[in-house]
């Protein structure tokens, strides 16, 4: 694709890309790359690469490396990104238990005239991509929900979410890794654990993987380690 970016310091020892292209699917890709190849030529001169939608922010070692010299090797990596045609890579498969005990918004779905059913396909049909991480540790926002499912947030927020709560806000997917609070709309339930700090790699995802949701039944999310528990879902008091 074409590429669009420019490269400025924000910070002593901090550089920022910004990608002049709107944000997409091929984009992310693209960024997911850039920021590999920074991590692996030039791992020994910084702190961290954090991508994100349009952006990707480099922490450095000015006393180890010339400014100068590190912006160079950054172009690079770059220019390698753009030449190449990016591998699209493996889909990372979740599974999900769609079921109003675990999804407490699908009442909504329901009122604007869409039955389970349809909302399971039109979650499960597409393959996403991973725009950005943040939020909680191994929070992935992820595009492009289809246009029936897509939602405001609540304008006021649970107190609690259930681990694992599949939700939709606006035009992005997400799921939650660990019980929080959350002000998205829940459709479901993912059994798989998505954030494990004692093991390596501790998520599943960086910015540019690809991820197809797989529904599943009650048996198999049970199997699978899953809790039903409606009363997880806790709202706080509203104004």
């Amino acid at each position: 694709m074409q590429l669009n970016y420019s490269i400025e310091p924000v910070a002593e020892s901090s550089l920022l890309i910004r990608f002049g292209n709107e944000s997409s699917a091929a984009l992310s890709l693209v960024i997911g790359d850039i920021a590999r190849r920074i991590r692996l030529a030039l791992g020994d001169y910084i702190m961290n690469v954090t991508p994100s939608y349009t952006t990707i922010l480099i922490d450095y070692l000015p006393y180890r490396i010339a400014s100068k010299h590190f912006l160079k090797r950054v172009i690079v990596c770059i220019d390698k990104a753009v030449s190449q045609e990016n591998s699209l890579g493996e889909i990372v498969e979740l599974p999900v238990y769609y079921h109003p005990d675990v999804g407490p918004d699908l009442a909504l779905y329901q009122q604007q005239g869409l039955e389970l059913e349809q909302v399971i396909t039109l979650h499960t049909e597409p393959t996403y991509t991973v725009g950005a991480i943040g939020f909680a540790p191994g929070f992935a926002f992820m595009t492009e929900v289809a246009a029936p499912l897509r939602r405001s947030r609540h304008s006021s927020p649970r107190l609690s979410l259930p681990k694992g709560s599949v939700a939709i806000a606006e035009h992005q997917t997400a799921v939650y890794p660990n019980a929080s609070p959350g002000g998205w709309n829940i459709i479901g339930n993912c059994p798989q654990p998505l954030f494990t700090p004692d093991h390596s790699p501790m998520v599943l995802w960086e910015i540019g993987t690809r991820v197809k949701f797989r529904a599943i039944s009650r048996e198999e999310f049970l199997d699978l380690g899953g809790e039903i528990s409606p009363e997880q879902f806790q709202w706080g008091r509203t104004s």
